[in-house]
């Protein structure tokens, strides 16, 4: 399934240690959701995106195998739903599939995409 990822995803060793690839992060393409802005969850660290025709948000798109998919499910929980959304890159538009939670903010973001959030000990594409 292709995935766009936009929060501690986007940190390779968080990526790797949740989808138990290590080499997916390596398989990214850079890609911007428009329509969308990164937002923060109420009562959680974690980013949702919500929608804003004037935002876009960076990210990456991946190519994620089954099993991959299974571990990083597990680990996003029954909060984020993964909706399907359409995406540009430097080849053009393309449809994938990004993990959206209701109840996100009106607050932007100021989570951490870097490699300390692949040791916190809860979970988290969107995050």
């Amino acid at each position: 399934m292709r995935l766009f990822l936009y929060g501690t995803l986007l940190c390779p060793p968080t990526l790797a240690m949740r989808s138990g690839d290590p080499a997916l992060s390596l398989r990214c393409i850079v890609a911007t959701l428009h329509g969308w802005r990164r937002v923060a969850l109420n009562a959680v660290p974690w980013p949702t995106l919500r929608r804003d025709p004037k935002s876009a948000v960076s990210g990456v798109i991946a190519n994620v195998p089954a099993r991959a998919l299974a571990r990083l499910t597990a680990w996003e929980g029954s909060t984020y739903r993964l909706t399907r959304v359409v995406v540009a890159t430097a080849r053009g538009k393309t449809a994938a599939h990004t993990w959206i939670a209701p109840g996100g903010s009106r607050r932007p973001w100021r989570g951490s995409t870097h490699a300390a959030s692949a040791t916190r000990p809860t979970r988290h594409a969107g995050r």
